[in-house]
């Protein structure tokens, strides 16, 4: 195994182990909790089922510090192409990052503003429910204002491939529509939320491009021929 593509599939994997844990962590634990409209429910929700959303925001660092290993070992297979753009694919992602663990503070918010009685004392029972609510809604436009940097890093990803003559550039071309995607999904959230269900519906053929190009570099890394010439330039790099 060349060097070249036990580093695809190291990244391949790192890919695999950050993304794994988005649809518990973006869906389903927010559908178990969030009740739109009702933040006495939402409250209740929040209590019985506390540990979850710890776990949650746990297991959210965890793939956020995967998400930084996996974006040096993109680096380390992609900077023989342009280390102009590899270095752009790491800072949007520890951009990315670094608003990602931010976020998660309001998550953790609202757990203390409903558990809290040293500083919550002063509050009634609604107005807990309402600050807690706030806390969980920030914690959604926080993620809308992420997706910018989730469609930001995929730029230099696309352009990566598409340059980079071992994995099939039309990988490269659809990465780039879904960095488009998320940016738009960013720019509709934010500017018309209501419509924020059907814009997501709408991108998902060009969303799927992630799995399409994680499944490629763990199952086939690089592409023998064309990846002897593509290694060349980072062999000759060191």
């Amino acid at each position: 195994m060349v060097p070249a593509k036990r580093d695809a599939r190291i990244a391949g994997w790192l890919y695999f182990l950050f993304a794994a844990p988005g649809p518990f962590c973006l869906l389903y634990v927010p559908n178990k909790i969030m009740v739109r409209g009702d933040a006495a429910a939402t409250a209740a929700n929040l209590l019985a089922h506390e540990m979850l959303l710890r776990t949650s925001v746990v297991i959210w660092l965890l793939g956020m510090a995967l998400w930084i290993v996996m974006a040096l070992a993109l680096y380390r297979l992609f900077n023989g192409v342009s280390k102009a753009l590899s270095s752009l694919l790491v800072i949007f992602v520890a951009i990315s990052v670094g608003i990602g663990f931010l976020n998660e503070l309001n998550n953790l918010a609202a757990i203390l503003v409903l558990r809290g009685s040293e500083f919550a004392g002063p509050l009634t029972q609604p107005q807990r429910e309402a600050v807690a609510m706030l806390f969980l809604r920030l914690h959604g436009q926080g993620l809308a204002v992420n997706e910018m940097f989730w469609g930001l890093w995929l730029l230099p990803f696309g352009l990566l491939i598409a340059r980079s003559h071992f994995i099939p550039r039309l990988l490269g071309f659809w990465l780039l529509l879904d960095g488009f995607a998320w940016m738009g999904l960013s720019t509709v959230a934010l500017l018309a939320p209501s419509y924020n269900d059907l814009a997501f519906k709408a991108a998902q053929p060009a969303v799927f491009a992630e799995l399409a190009v994680m499944l490629w570099l763990i199952t086939i890394g690089v592409r023998g021929p064309a990846s002897e010439q593509g290694a060349t330039p980072a062999a000759a790099h060191g």
